[in-house]
């Protein structure tokens, strides 16, 4: 049996550029050690993404005439550097009535739903080429909602891959949230799934868990509803957050002056909670299991931690982050394209 391969984005905005970085250098490196056509959506089982990690997933797995991967993740990065500045944008006269977001959404969701548009078209969710999951958060039924590909074969779980992922970006006090429709007619008011799972990890190992990948991916080389002893999980990060909060700044700063800094911990947080899971679950695997965990996640450096500076020097400084987290662990990253060489079908 082949392992299941697992690949989980996290959200981060226009940080998503390390994570296209990172994944660059990994389908490079399947290209000179495969097949020279080598794209990454061939190589996992299962992608799951938040945010602007589940933008990057959806690319990466959009299909081609013949069901296999369609985009080299170049495409994300492209669109990352050539789009992020309209989708983030802020006018001056916006600046001026809405400063810092505090009257209402930080960021006109217009761009964002142009850009998703004209990239995705109609392209439905049951037409990804592998599951995926995609993670949002129900505000009126008060619950996580979940998008899985593999199941969208039922036209009420099936949606348009743009309206799914602009409800997985619809990030509180920068985009509003969204009503969107299943194919079958149900609406949902949903918001940005990093509120809950910015680092959607344990989400895709959990979903791995139900799916039957041998019947899903038509291939008995893979197990249905594999173990964590039958996974490999690469987990990547939009950089690591280092801002410090000072108590006597916080002791009194009031609901106001708590809005940034809670969004900014809750995300990070929860990240880190969710590595540290997968650290403890993988630790009492045995020796060689115990390896198949990887946690990618730079150091921001120079980089702004902000999700939405868009300015040409902070696009360089996220560019940079990643290539030298590339330089600095390029042993680790071989290890993982030699395991998704011998753990493809």
């Amino acid at each position: 049996m082949k392992k299941t391969t697992l690949l989980s984005l996290d959200g981060g905005g226009i940080r998503g550029i390390i994570t296209c970085i990172i994944l660059r250098y990994i389908e490079e490196q399947l290209q000179i050690n495969d097949k020279p056509s080598a794209k990454l959506g061939d190589y996992f089982d299962l992608v799951a993404g938040s945010s602007t990690g589940a933008l990057i997933a959806a690319i990466i797995l959009c299909p081609d005439e013949h069901r296999k991967a369609k985009y080299s993740i170049q495409k994300g990065l492209e669109l990352y550097s050539e789009k992020g500045g309209d989708i983030f944008q802020v006018s001056f006269w916006e600046k001026l009535i809405n400063p810092f977001g505090l009257l209402n959404e930080k960021i006109s969701q217009e761009a964002l739903e142009k850009n998703l548009n004209e990239f995705f078209g109609n392209l439905e969710l049951k037409e990804l080429i592998k599951p995926c999951l995609i993670t949002s958060y129900d505000i009126e039924n008060r619950r996580a909602k979940l998008f899985n590909s593999w199941k969208a074969n039922l036209i009420t779980d099936n949606f348009y891959v743009k309206d799914v992922c602009r409800a997985t970006s619809a990030a509180p006090t920068y985009f509003t949230p969204v009503q969107i429709k299943s194919m079958y007619g149900q609406v949902f008011s949903l918001i940005d799934g990093g509120m809950f799972a910015n680092n959607p990890a344990l989400c895709a190992y959990a979903e791995a868990r139900k799916t039957p990948f041998a019947a899903v991916l038509k291939n008995h080389q893979k197990a249905n509803y594999p173990t964590v002893n039958d996974m490999i999980i690469i987990s990547i990060g939009t950089g690591i957050e280092s801002k410090r909060y000072s108590f006597k700044k916080m002791e009194k700063a009031g609901k106001l002056g708590w809005v940034t800094p809670i969004i900014d911990i809750l995300m990070s947080a929860n990240a880190e909670t969710v590595d540290y899971q997968l650290c403890q679950m993988f630790n009492t695997l045995g020796s060689r299991n115990q390896k198949n965990y990887y946690r990618l996640n730079p150091s921001l450096k120079n980089a702004s931690p902000a999700m939405d500076n868009v300015r040409r020097s902070n696009i360089e400084n996220l560019i940079q982050a990643g290539l030298g987290y590339i330089d600095d662990n390029r042993d680790v990253l071989n290890q993982i394209v030699q395991k998704l060489i011998k753990n493809k079908i």
